[in-house]
């Protein structure tokens, strides 16, 4: 088994006027290491657009997680979608990006912008082999991962924008690669570099799509462990061991919460550097122990790192705060959305007696809460998470 991991983000933007999108991404693990990605355009848009493609994606990334062919897969995606009366179409045109071991990924193009593979920076020209099934041209690709692979796939809202409008012919894919090698390098996010292409798309209609146009963009990397530290063990006899499983684990490590850094200080031997600087008003000061890669405070923070997660998922609007930012909730964002593949909490089940004041809003579900929601998020984003309990 080798070291590598899948990063994977994507973002749509509506039809002008449309409430739904008829564009969808569907995304099945396989186990550890195997995912199926299958991005589906459906005819025309709004509502029946986002129900063919709804269905498509479903369909084809449940059959082919299940070791289905895929003659099988694109016979019951025609068997099942109905027909347009005007155009005599069954049904949306789909990308499936199916990754296996990572350490393969298998590429199966129907009628959507070919995916672009930019390796070292660079566009990297694969090879493509022609199927004929059911009468439909579909391309397929083999294509042997390497650490640092970005895969870009588009619908055709994509390649269109500006038609009329910024171009005579629309936003030509040797541009679009342009655009994205312009990125390439600096280390962003899957998510990151989707909304960017996507943005760009919808400034190129003049923030009046055309067409709903979708980006959804794998990143090959290698794993990368990080560990976060939440509260104090519910029976003191535990710091010992807390601290020790804590800190034997490899990658970096992160503290929050005011009892939790005197007693990590008083394990390591090392004081705790408070800090008095405000970088947000409603995130509290960070702080420094030698030792730990981040000290922050626990459950106001960690509330703020949720909120940005939300976001993180949705539109992505905040980003352009917490990937700066020097206050503590910006900095964990930093570690866990960006850095972070693997990411292992360990969450003290101690009741805070701060937390008992009735005028204040915390308490101790609120707090396991928290976990559980930013747990939830961060499986989201594709990362894999452990949380062990103290």
């Amino acid at each position: 088994m080798n070291n590598l991991c899948a990063d994977i983000g994507w973002k749509s933007i509506n039809h002008d006027g449309e409430q739904l999108c008829g564009d969808h991404v569907d995304i099945v693990d396989q186990g550890d290491n195997s995912t199926v990605i299958v991005l589906a355009d459906g005819l025309g848009s709004g509502v029946k657009a986002s129900i063919l493609s709804t269905l498509t994606s479903k369909i084809i990334s449940t059959m082919m997680a299940s070791g289905l062919s895929l003659e099988e897969c694109v016979s019951t995606i025609a068997a099942t979608l109905p027909i347009c009366s005007q155009r005599g179409v069954a049904y949306s045109t789909f990308t499936i990006i199916h990754l296996i071991n990572n350490t393969t990924a298998e590429l199966i193009q129907y009628d959507n912008p070919h995916i672009i593979l930019l390796r070292d920076c660079e566009n990297y020209e694969y090879p493509r082999s022609e199927l004929n099934i059911d009468g439909k041209k579909i391309y397929k690709s083999v294509i042997k991962l390497h650490e640092n692979d970005i895969f870009i796939a588009m619908s055709d809202g994509c390649p269109h924008a500006g038609i009329g409008i910024a171009y005579n012919f629309g936003w030509k894919r040797e541009d679009i690669i342009d655009f994205m090698t312009t990125f390439a390098h600096v280390g962003y996010t899957a998510k990151t570099l989707s909304t960017m292409l996507v943005d760009e798309c919808n400034k190129l209609y003049g923030y009046h799509p055309g067409d709903d146009a979708t980006a959804c963009v794998i990143k090959i990397r290698r794993r990368e462990p990080m560990n976060i530290l939440f509260g104090p063990p519910r029976n003191r006899d535990d710091c010992d061991r807390m601290m020790s499983l804590f800190f034997s684990k490899e990658g970096k490590h992160i503290v929050c919460g005011g009892t939790t850094s005197s007693i990590v200080a008083k394990y390591l031997g090392k004081p705790v550097k408070a800090s008095l600087n405000f970088e947000l008003s409603d995130v509290p000061p960070t702080a420094e122990i030698e030792g730990v890669d981040l000290v922050t405070e626990g459950v106001i923070t960690i509330n703020k790192v949720i909120e940005f997660a939300r976001d993180a998922l949705g539109d992505n609007e905040e980003y352009e705060n917490w990937s700066v930012g020097r206050d503590g909730a910006s900095m964990i964002c930093r570690l866990l959305f960006e850095e972070a593949t693997d990411i292992n909490f360990y969450v003290g089940r101690a009741v805070n007696p701060a937390h008992q004041n009735p005028d204040l809003p915390i308490n101790f579900n609120i707090k396991m809460n928290l976990v559980e929601e930013l747990t939830a998020c961060l499986k989201k984003m594709g990362k894999r998470v452990k949380v062990s309990y103290f």
